[in-house]
């Protein structure tokens, strides 16, 4: 009796009837249906079986295993049945749980009694990381807490659009600002102005990408004392705003613009003819052609210092003459020229001499022209305006070989800092280059790009190295690859002053080397490169990864699966 008390006093404490909805009478006798509609009956309540099969989300940890019941399958929800292990009746619903072992169902108070919870809710499934987050290329740098100055960088640039003035940050943080900007193209035609400033002299833009036409006609306007601009990807430039940078900015002296692809033939000369720059340098602009050089040659030639011409499709040899002072349309006159300059003598040196129309001329970017121009026109370009160069950069120029070094930069340049012939002939020698840096006079440089000429090899680099690897800082020789693994590892012996080592596609480039160049040689007691920041070993397939690390020494292009 005392057990029977005890069930009907936990029954009347948790009544299991009135958890989900309040008791019900209990139904009448069915009349005993007919063939059809038993059929019609279990068909749907198979269809009700299966929907709620699909909304139910059973505990992965709690729910029974199918292959450890093999009893009937969970009564429909609202159903009324005994428990298994107090024998009283409840309602089932989407919570009754399994008797372990079975067959039979429990109630809530029965289940809880177990140590299971009916009501706890199922735990959210385990997502399965993408195979591409598993083969993220890593790059070793050095982390470092940000300063001050970067986070308030980073807060700006994210909200600049809610930014209502700058302030007087200084020159230095209003550049950082702009290239933080420029990594998410977040520069529009209303943030532009919050750079602009009355008095400023210099204005920087990274990114133009979102500034319409009538954008350049304000800057005009608001900056009117600008002296030096500078705008890349300024695709929607056009003739109408170059126009007005022409007519309000009357101090301008220098211009660099990276794709300005709308400005046709009249604005340019329009420009050209109405400043005295110092300083043009343009990148792509397919409509710049031969009488827009004339315009400035003829208005800035004289005091002219850096040329850019990069991507010019309608540069030829044309332009060449045009630089030199020669006329494309005389033969005679171009006879003429010639002789009265600096040309090869019988046993291939040159008479160097200065062009009336570039006497200034310090800088000369012509690279990467749609057809090359030929090695003779390029020959004549040294030897009337290679005497003062500093800079030289003809990257693109297949045309040129060994002759244009031995006879050309040899004889005609002596004050060279950078040299860039990226991608030149593939007739360029390995012994024909480094017959030149042998032989050549000129100081030591601090810039070196003579990649993807896959020609050259051991005997160039050494040579180069011997030349100038007191002040190499930045070196490019990606793509010789046959460059010796004695040769590479010197780099780190000669070149001490260098910053950026491009190494790529150099086969006998392995972890050697790059212990080499980033952490010396213990044996011989000697240190790594002081001043190394990156290093690029794209498509060398030695080096494994195996190689000391060096915190503030990136190394680029390292496989993901060997990290």
């Amino acid at each position: 009796m005392s057990s029977i008390n005890r069930h009907a006093r936990s029954a009347e404490e948790y009544d299991s009837d009135n958890l989900d909805e309040p008791a019900r009478p209990s139904p009448p006798k069915k009349q005993k249906m007919t063939k059809a509609q038993e059929a019609k009956a279990k068909a749907a309540a198979k269809k009700k079986k299966e929907a709620e099969e699909r909304d139910e989300e059973d505990d992965a940890y709690t729910a029974l295993s199918k292959s450890a019941f093999n009893g009937p399958s969970k009564p429909p929800n609202g159903s009324m049945i005994d428990c298994v292990k107090c024998e009283q009746k409840f309602t089932v619903t989407r919570y009754t749980l399994a008797a372990i072992p079975g067959p039979g169902w429990l109630c809530h108070v029965c289940a809880k009694a177990s140590g299971a919870d009916p009501f706890k809710k199922p735990a959210a499934p385990r997502k399965r990381k993408p195979a591409t987050e598993k083969r993220t290329v890593v790059h070793y740098e050095e982390k470092r807490f940000p300063s001050l100055i970067s986070l308030c960088v980073q807060v700006v640039s994210k909200h600049i659009d809610e930014v209502e003035a700058l302030g007087d940050l200084g020159t230095l943080n209003l550049q950082e600002i702009a290239k933080a900007i420029a990594k998410n193209r977040s520069l529009t035609s209303e943030n532009v102005q919050l750079f602009y400033n009355a008095s400023q002299v210099s204005l920087t833009l990274f990114d133009a990408t979102n500034l319409l036409p009538a954008a350049y006609d304000t800057l005009a306007l608001l900056n009117p004392c600008l002296t030096s601009l500078r705008l890349d990807y300024c695709g929607q430039i056009n003739s109408s705003s170059l126009d007005s940078l022409a007519n309000n900015l009357p101090n301008l002296r220098e211009i660099e613009l990276l794709g300005p692809f709308l400005v046709r033939t009249d604005a340019w000369q329009h420009f050209l003819h109405s400043k005295k720059l110092t300083s043009f340098k343009i990148t792509q602009s397919p409509r710049f052609d031969l009488a827009c050089l004339d315009s400035l040659l003829c208005t800035s030639g004289d005091t002219l210092q850096e040329l850019r011409l990069c991507e010019v499709g309608q540069l030829d040899d044309t332009f060449i003459r045009a630089l030199i002072g020669s006329d494309p349309e005389s033969e005679e006159t171009k006879g003429k020229k010639k002789r009265g300059r600096g040309r090869p003598s019988a046993v291939g040196a040159c008479e160097p001499s200065t062009s009336p129309f570039l006497p200034c001329l310090r800088y000369l970017d012509l690279s990467h022209p749609s057809e090359a121009c030929s090695q003779d026109a390029l020959l004549e370009l040294i030897y009337n305006l290679g005497v003062n160069l500093e800079h030289l950069d003809l990257r693109g120029h297949d045309t040129i070989m060994d002759e244009f070094f031995t006879r050309g930069i040899l004889s005609c340049c002596s004050h060279l800092r950078t040299l860039i012939m990226a991608s030149v002939s593939e007739e360029l020698t390995d012994a024909g280059i480094a017959a030149f840096f042998s032989s050549w006079q000129n100081p030591p440089l601090t810039h070196i790009d003579l990649s993807r000429n896959p020609s050259l090899a051991s005997s160039a680099l050494t040579a180069l190295l011997d030349h100038s690897g007191a002040t190499l800082e930045y070196l490019n020789i990606n793509g010789w690859k046959n460059v010796s693994h004695d040769t590479a590892t010197s780099v780190a012996v000669k070149a001490r002053e260098l910053r950026r080592l491009d190494m790529g596609w150099c086969r006998e480039v392995d972890d050697f080397v790059l212990k080499a160049l980033i952490m010396g040689n213990e044996d011989e007691h000697r240190s790594g490169l002081p001043f190394l920041k990156e290093i690029w070993v794209w498509g060398c397939g030695r080096v494994n990864g195996m190689f000391p690390r060096k915190k503030g020494v990136l190394v680029h292009g390292l496989e993901g699966h060997r990290l």
